[in-house]
């Protein structure tokens, strides 16, 4: 994703939630699927924490079993920058699971947006906890 690198291009942080309702078409993934082409135009940036991609690996492991959940998510591999987790990031992550009470995983997306200024993509509600320190494209709470 070369052409992404540049410092016009909108930065995104993919919550597990928006990873899922994508792959299993539930509400808000027409919003999901547009990032996804956008990304591959190189207008925008997709970052996704380690952490919350193997919540991802977790949960649709849990409902299609492990060998189709690998294959699903293969498929996105180009589309999202995956970014490890350090111990300071880790550190910071245990902050903001402090004062914000997220659950943790969804710490180490917020994290990662307020150290990158990218938008949160998410379903979760409790991340308007953070509205103050960062951006959020929020999709719809219960899927359809």
């Amino acid at each position: 994703m070369g052409a992404a690198s540049g410092s016009n291009v909108k930065l995104y942080v993919l919550d597990a939630n928006a990873v899922m309702r994508y792959l299993q078409k539930g509400a808000g993934f027409e919003r999901v699927r547009e990032l996804f082409r956008t990304a591959l135009r190189g207008d925008v940036r997709l970052m996704m924490s380690i952490v919350n991609w193997g919540e991802v690996v977790y949960s649709l492991a849990r409902r299609t079993g492990l060998e189709r959940a690998s294959d699903a998510l293969k498929s996105l591999a180009g589309w999202i920058e995956l970014v490890d987790a350090t111990e300071e990031e880790a550190h910071a992550a245990a902050v903001l699971k402090l004062h914000y009470k997220l659950g943790f995983a969804d710490c180490y997306a917020a994290e990662l947006a307020i150290r990158t200024g990218a938008t949160v993509v998410t379903a979760d509600p409790e991340f308007a906890r953070l509205s103050r320190k960062i951006k959020i494209l929020t999709l719809p709470h219960h899927q359809a």
